[in-house]
């Protein structure tokens, strides 16, 4: 470096002559850019460090509270906790260049732990290097979210229920399934409210308690989906906001169709042989066990036409083929009996076919497909 005819403010020695990116800003003289270098380190602070940081965390969830709220940071221990808080707290000077740091921390109680932080980089070409000690203190506390869990708190209901019948154990657990996800979704986007306060089991179906109506809502009408049915809603009023607005708390009850994929069913006022169901989806649609043609109930009879039931595909049994007798009728030995009976050959039984799953009820003795396609 040559000296420049510049001279440091302060002590008035010469100032060596900088790079351009480091020259004098002519509308602040004065500044430490100004100084020689003996003056600008008399002054220098490599690191603004607290003397100590305060940190609340939730016992339970280990969420950290920033700012006003509380927020999940997925560490696994407090020494993690401390470490990332530290981080935040520091600042380096804007002048220092190749900043490189490490920690280790001290753990001196159960709700302290000291942080010693050593740092180095380069300042107007020299080597510059400082070691502080932070001390962390943990203070532990329940956040918002915790604090409603532990008191129950609950915003919406959901009821899954069957008509004239009790869901099945898939419907059942197709709904807890599907409320943790929707929670597990939106607690991934931040969203600390969402959350199931309890589930319980009733001999006629299952209810939900969760925090929200938004996620009631979609537990409600993702099991319609799937399953069919009818969702209706109803408001309760349980306070007032402080601005005097009324908070209500929302009931989903979720009505599953009387029939599942997989029940045989005899339908009213029909003399064209029992349904085999495959569908409850908008109108029930099925296959007729004595023809194999495709059923679909009208518009007005939707997923609950008048029928009985006359049992599950789970209760057919292996019956054995005597003998095909033409492309309609087809010998087969009755399970119980072990007679041969002659009875309706379904379009989709293979001509040569030894056995065939049958089912036997009220309705008599019907030939099964081996699915439900």
């Amino acid at each position: 470096m040559t000296d420049s005819r510049a001279f440091c403010p302060r002590c008035g020695d010469p100032v060596p002559e900088r790079s351009e990116g480091d020259a004098t800003d002519p509308l602040r003289p004065g500044t430490d850019v100004d100084l020689c270098d003996s003056c600008y380190f008399d002054d220098f602070e490599f690191i603004d460090a607290p003397d100590r940081i305060d940190v609340r965390v939730c016992a339970q969830c280990g969420a950290v509270h920033r700012g006003r709220r509380w927020v999940d940071v997925g560490a696994q221990d407090y020494t993690d906790v401390a470490i990332e808080e530290v981080s935040e707290a520091l600042a380096v000077h804007v002048d220092v260049e190749d900043v490189a740091w490490q920690v280790e921390p001290e753990e001196v109680g159960p709700n302290t732990i000291r942080m010693h932080c050593y740092f180095t980089g380069t300042v107007r070409g020299t080597p510059v290097e400082e070691q502080v000690m932070i001390p962390v203190k943990i203070a532990r506390q329940t956040c918002t979210r915790c604090g409603r869990i532990a008191g129950d708190y609950y915003a919406s209901i959901v009821q899954i229920r069957a008509e004239g019948r009790s869901p099945t154990t898939e419907e059942l657990e197709r709904a807890r399934e599907i409320a943790e996800n929707i929670v597990a979704d939106m607690e991934a986007t931040g969203d600390r409210n969402a959350f199931i306060t309890e589930t319980t089991e009733t001999d006629d179906g299952l209810n939900m308690r969760v925090s929200t109506n938004k996620i009631g809502k979609k537990i409600a009408n993702k099991m319609v989906e799937e399953f069919g049915g009818t969702v209706n809603d109803a408001e309760t009023l349980v306070t007032e906001d402080e601005d005097g607005n009324g908070v209500y708390r929302v009931t989903f009850a979720v009505r599953l169709p009387p029939y599942v994929p997989g029940d045989v069913i005899d339908l009213a006022d029909d003399d064209e042989g029992p349904v085999l169901v495959s569908s409850a989806h908008g109108n029930l649609k099925g296959i007729r066990l004595r023809t194999g043609e495709r059923y679909e109930a009208s518009y007005e009879e939707g997923n609950s036409p008048e029928a009985r039931k006359l049992g599950e595909r789970e209760d057919a049994v292996e019956a054995t083929v005597v003998t095909v007798e033409d492309e309609r009728s087809i010998q087969v030995l009755d399970p119980e009996t072990y007679q041969a009976k002659t009875i309706s050959r379904p379009e989709y039984v293979d001509a040569d076919a030894e056995e065939v799953p049958a089912l036997k009820s009220r309705a008599g003795l019907h030939i099964l497909p081996e699915n439900d396609e």
